[in-house]
């Protein structure tokens, strides 16, 4: 990895880190009534039902982070995955694991994507990490997360989870500024991957999960998906793994955006303790 790309990935971690910094964040959980059930301002957090299981999931960006363990997410609800990754350790320690296929491979080549999703009925997507200086300054939150949605439009592959961030999109105004201005970059890519799904795969049944500023520490089981578009805050990495491959199988995720964050980390990008609705996952 360049000095360059270093030295970004370490200002984009300083700003998150800053932006996220305590006070509070407080999530009003509505309890659905009889009449309430089908309205997104009354949802409630949930799980997703057994039989919308996918049998064999493709994954991009599972060799670390949050990618590492929507795998381990994935075997242990029964699924089957196939996991591109590009170094060799990677792809030996995956392949150790019982229904993990492992496929040395880059993101950024299209026919490389195409071949390893090949045969899956889901593609979970966590790609990200900036410009990628082999592939003349092309940034992988765009490019590998197109190929990916490109790769499942021709092969049919009609289930598609990209994982982006807040910040993305219509979430743009949800960022402090100081933050923005740092991300701004990677935030722009993400979201031209966004749009390349909301826009041209009208016939997908895909869903959008941004998560807020992620944490390197143990699941709390607390975090929430919500529809809220202003929603900030943090989250651990296991939990937005464990809330995206529970999007996955829910049925009530379809074409939707989520935000993802943890009600019980206190956050300084919420000073007003503004309340938010969580998301059904049902």
């Amino acid at each position: 990895m360049s000095v360059i790309i270093r030295l970004f990935l370490a200002a984009t971690g300083m700003a998150v880190a800053l932006a996220f910094t305590p006070t509070s964040f407080i999530i009003n959980r509505a309890t659905i009534g009889p009449n309430r059930g089908s309205s997104s301002l009354c949802m409630v957090q949930g799980r997703g039902g057994g039989d919308n299981t996918y049998k064999r999931v493709f994954v991009a960006g599972g060799s670390r982070g949050v990618g590492r363990l929507v795998v381990d997410k994935l075997l242990a609800s029964g699924s089957d995955v196939v996991a591109l990754v590009r170094s060799e350790e990677t792809s030996r320690e995956l392949s150790a694991l019982g229904g993990v296929t492992a496929i040395r491979g880059d993101a950024m080549d299209y026919k490389t994507v195409e071949g390893a999703m090949d045969g899956c009925d889901a593609a979970i997507t966590t790609l990200g990490g900036g410009r990628d200086p082999r592939s003349d300054g092309k940034w992988v939150d765009y490019v590998g997360n197109n190929n990916v949605i490109e790769a499942a439009g021709v092969l049919g592959v009609t289930r598609v989870v990209l994982v982006t961030s807040i910040g993305c999109g219509s979430s743009k105004d949800a960022t402090p500024p100081s933050v923005y201005e740092v991300l701004e970059d990677v935030l722009t890519q993400k979201s031209k991957a966004e749009n390349v799904l909301i826009k041209y795969y009208t016939n997908m049944n895909w869903t959008i999960v941004r998560p807020g500023g992620l944490v390197s520490a143990p699941e709390t089981g607390l975090s929430i998906l919500t529809e809220d578009t202003t929603a900030i805050g943090s989250i651990h990495r296991g939990d937005v793994a464990d809330l995206v491959v529970r999007a996955l199988s829910s049925k009530n995720t379809e074409r939707k955006i989520l935000s993802a964050v943890d009600p019980s980390i206190a956050s300084s990008a919420n000073p007003a303790r503004r309340t938010t609705e969580a998301f059904v996952l049902v």
